[in-house]
């Protein structure tokens, strides 16, 4: 078995290896990559077809967070297949204790999807929209109006 020192040697040689590799490339790149753009060369290329307006597009965040849930709880259950099928080897008393195990994951697996359902994570219609898009209520007509202020000693209005 190699001692300490040698491990750590090992490790700087290797870092220092992966770092000389990454700098002869960029400086390698750099030096052979061409240097006269013009305005054709600059140009996005799609398809063959000329772009029209900007390539960017904004997702809503909505739709990230739907589909960060979506493979958390998706990855979660898919677990428990593999976990079911190795219980069958068990004593029983062992896959007593463990399916009850899995039965506490199962209900806090539960608990958290209908928090998030509750909070509308999986909402895709924004809940403060019908507030944003409401007018403001026009003022009554005969609405009392405040009394104007009488002037102090030595002002002029």
């Amino acid at each position: 078995m190699a001692s300490p020192t040698a491990i750590a040697a090992y490790a700087v040689l290797f870092a220092l290896t992966g770092f000389l590799f990454l700098f002869v490339n960029l400086l390698v790149g750099w030096l052979v990559r061409p240097r006269l753009p013009n305005p054709e060369k600059l140009e996005v290329y799609e398809c063959g077809e000329p772009t029209i307006g900007t390539s960017f597009v904004q997702f809503d965040l909505r739709f990230y967070v739907v589909a960060l849930l979506f493979i958390i709880f998706d990855v979660e259950i898919a677990f428990l297949y593999p976990f079911f099928v190795a219980v069958r080897d068990l004593p029983p008393d062992a896959r007593a204790f463990a399916v009850g195990v899995v039965g506490v994951f199962t209900l806090l697996l539960l608990v958290s999807f209908l928090y998030e359902w509750k909070k509308g994570a999986l909402d895709w219609e924004d809940p403060v929209e019908h507030r944003r898009l409401k007018p403001e209520p026009a003022p009554a007509l005969n609405a009392p109006q405040p009394e104007p202020v009488a002037a102090l000693p030595g002002e002029s209005r």
